[in-house]
């Protein structure tokens, strides 16, 4: 039995979707893959209605009838480029402001295409070249000497022998000698381990590891983070480049706070009782002040911390947190200041000042206009002031 994990990896967590999907699509794929493109684009942007397998197919386990939920909110378009692109063998790099679910997307396509999202990279100033090359278990290299058996394979070398995906999380904080490693493995795709030249050791390719078929990378980079270590240009030819922007639509992203906070909340055995009111509140709050305008066209200052999707989840499993355990306390409406105030001042607590003066503007009209809601928002002011 399966010891009980806070997150499911994408496999897992979908695997009954996965099942249906490869069953479901037996149309062409490319070389190592799990599931068509098509399919693949359907599991992460959701079915809709429900799909029904072919007449006389089945999957033991698997309905024969599944709506396949949406995953990832946004642009269609550009998740069906991002899988032309991974069935052409290229390297994809995902870019975006942080919290706009770059890491959640790549996680997907590489569970949906490889059946696996946990061959990973993380991009650190600490990542070294071994991390995207291979190792050695160290005590059988004293007692041995270099062999396939003291080999410690990175995710990278991996995927290559497997012809999987492997994700290179935050590839931009990488060093640039770690980031011209990837160059020489996106351009030849194979890697050479010199130490087992000796014809005892070597395989049947010598001492290279060559990239089987369906081999490829999916990156991701901060925005923000382009001065940590900037791309070279060569390794930046090696990838097609996608933007992942955030959500346009209130009701979506409203949406997707729910269904993301109410899971959060399932895993600790809570329900999610927030009122849909108050979550439209704090989602406008964030849109607005991500965007620097309102929903209304008014002027609004932007503070320097990313007021991202993933952060209003974070506010709103709080709230509902909240609300499962100290019931009767205090309205989840009325804890809403203090939350968004810890979210601005992250980066700079100037940011107070800035989120005050939203309160003033915004808020404050939209108090006026007689909205409840907004009005008993504004008399919250002096949880700011403190």
């Amino acid at each position: 039995m399966t010891a009980p994990r806070q997150v499911e990896p994408a496999e897992d967590a979908f695997r009954e979707e996965l099942a249906f999907l490869a069953a479901y699509d037996s149309g062409p794929r490319p070389p190592g893959w799990r599931l068509t493109p098509r399919a693949v684009v359907t599991f992460v942007m959701g079915s809709g209605d429900p799909l029904a397998l072919p007449k006389g197919v089945s999957v033991a386990g698997v309905p024969n009838r599944l709506v396949i939920g949406t995953k990832f909110v946004g642009e269609r378009a550009l998740v069906e480029r991002a899988v032309v692109t991974l069935a052409g063998e290229r390297g994809l790099l995902l870019v975006g402001e942080p919290g706009t679910a770059k890491s959640m997307l790549s996680e997907l396509l590489a569970a949906a295409v490889s059946g696996s999202s946990q061959l990973v990279v993380q991009g650190t100033a600490g990542t070294t070249e071994d991390q995207l090359r291979y190792g050695w278990n160290y005590a059988l290299l004293l007692a041995e000497g270099p062999s396939p058996r003291a080999l410690v394979p990175s995710p990278v070398l991996t995927a290559m022998r497997g012809g999987g995906v492997v994700r290179v999380e935050e590839v931009t904080r990488c060093l640039p000698e770690v980031q011209d490693a990837l160059v020489s493995i996106l351009s030849d795709r194979r890697i050479a381990v010199p130490e087992l030249s000796a014809p005892e050791l070597a395989g049947p390719d010598g001492a290279t590891v060559h990239a089987a078929p369906g081999f490829t990378v999916i990156a991701t980079a901060n925005l923000r983070d382009r001065g940590v270590s900037e791309m070279s240009a060569a390794l930046k030819r090696r990838f097609n480049f996608e933007n992942v922007g955030p959500i346009g639509d209130l009701a979506a992203e409203t949406a997707l706070v729910r269904r993301q906070a109410s899971a959060a909340l399932a895993r600790v055995s809570a329900p999610f009782a927030v009122d849909d009111v108050v979550l439209e509140v704090l989602v406008t709050a964030f849109r607005d002040l991500r965007n620097g305008v309102s929903e209304e066209g008014w002027a609004v200052e932007r503070p320097s911390t990313v007021m991202s999707t993933a952060e209003a989840v974070s506010v709103a499993t709080s709230l509902g947190l909240a609300d499962a355990y100290f019931p009767g306390d205090r309205d989840p409406l009325s804890l809403l200041p203090g939350h968004l105030l810890g979210v601005v001042r992250k980066d700079d607590p100037g940011d107070a000042a800035r989120l005050l003066g939203y309160w003033d503007g915004a808020v404050r009209r939209r108090a006026e206009t007689g909205a409840r809601t907004w009005r008993r928002l504004w008399e919250l002011r002096d949880v700011l002031d403190a």
